[in-house]
């Protein structure tokens, strides 16, 4: 059924799924081992000027593919670490990494001024 122009879209939250665990041979690369190389990759990356609505769907489906891939939380660290500018790795959109890298770097901070604090009070006491 059509939506009336004057209402927006609405897009169902995906509840996370844990990926499945397997030990994993270390001489091979993550990425051959990623479902997401079995999929569209167009799911992964926006095609230019895409509407809201369609992104924010093709987001949802892509972490679905995400959620259910071995090796999604070496993917997600590669996107942090790269920083990957652009599309969904290891369930996250750029903008959810972006967050995910200042959160970070805050805790980060707040680590190094606790030791140095601890330092000088250890240097004190």
């Amino acid at each position: 059924m059509p939506h009336p122009p004057h209402q927006s879209l609405q897009v169902a939250a995906v509840p996370p799924q844990p990926a499945p665990v397997r030990e994993r041979d270390q001489d091979v690369p993550w990425h051959t081992e990623a479902v997401c190389r079995r999929d569209e990759a167009g799911l992964f990356f926006a095609p230019s000027k895409e509407p809201t609505a369609a992104r924010l769907s093709r987001e949802e489906a892509a972490k679905r593919v995400c959620a259910r891939c071995p090796v999604m939380v070496e993917c997600r660290e590669h996107a942090l670490l790269q920083p990957e500018p652009y599309g969904v790795w290891g369930g996250l959109t750029a903008a959810e990494r972006r967050v995910a890298l200042a959160r970070r770097r805050r805790r980060d901070l707040e680590l190094q001024k606790a030791a140095r604090a601890a330092g000088t009070i250890a240097a004190a006491g």
